[in-house]
């Protein structure tokens, strides 16, 4: 049986222990939450890593579609850009899905076809952490450009209330 086809059969398996992985990532109180609530209404984070995470898992299966990964993986990386962690804390949940894999296929890899297939894998997952590094930081950007232009407007505006600043009429031809 094909590396890819072992993964298949375990896929529900794997894709719950990711999830419960990644989970563990957070505080106590927190990763039960994730886990126990089930309604995306009151749970959109826990109800995004799991879709996310499981339509990740899929398209690394079946070879990965650029927009199809970006759609999985854009909400949970933009959910942990704006928490509070360094972005190999924010990022390193794809690596976690290395170590679930090699711990529910122990007894397949035992021969170096399987080996070679699992780095093959394994250089696949690696492709999916660059590229959410890479969406990670554009959500930082994005947050950091905002706050800029907070504080741009506060300045602006307090500049304005103590009549510093002098605003050009329209027909002024700029002279």
């Amino acid at each position: 049986m094909g590396f890819e086809k072992q993964l298949a059969k375990k896929k529900d398996a794997i894709v719950k222990d990711w999830f419960d992985r990644v989970s563990g990532t957070y505080a106590p109180d927190t990763a039960q939450f994730l886990k126990n609530v089930q309604d995306p209404i009151n749970n959109p984070i826990g109800q995004s890593l799991r879709t996310g995470l499981a339509g990740l898992f899929e398209q690394l299966l079946v070879g990965p579609d650029k927009e199809a990964v970006k759609t999985y993986l854009d909400p949970i990386v933009r959910i942990r850009a704006v928490q509070n962690l360094t972005p190999s804390q924010a990022t390193a949940f794809i690596f976690v899905l290395k170590t679930v894999i090699r711990d529910h296929l122990k007894i397949e890899l035992d021969d170096n076809r399987s080996v070679r297939s699992l780095f093959a894998f394994d250089s696949k997952i690696d492709s999916l952490s660059l590229y959410a590094f890479d969406l990670y930081m554009e959500c930082r950007e994005k947050i950091y450009d905002l706050k800029a232009n907070v504080e741009r407007s506060k300045v602006y505006h307090a500049f304005k209330r103590a009549g510093l600043v002098v605003e050009a009429p329209e027909d002024d031809p700029g002279l």
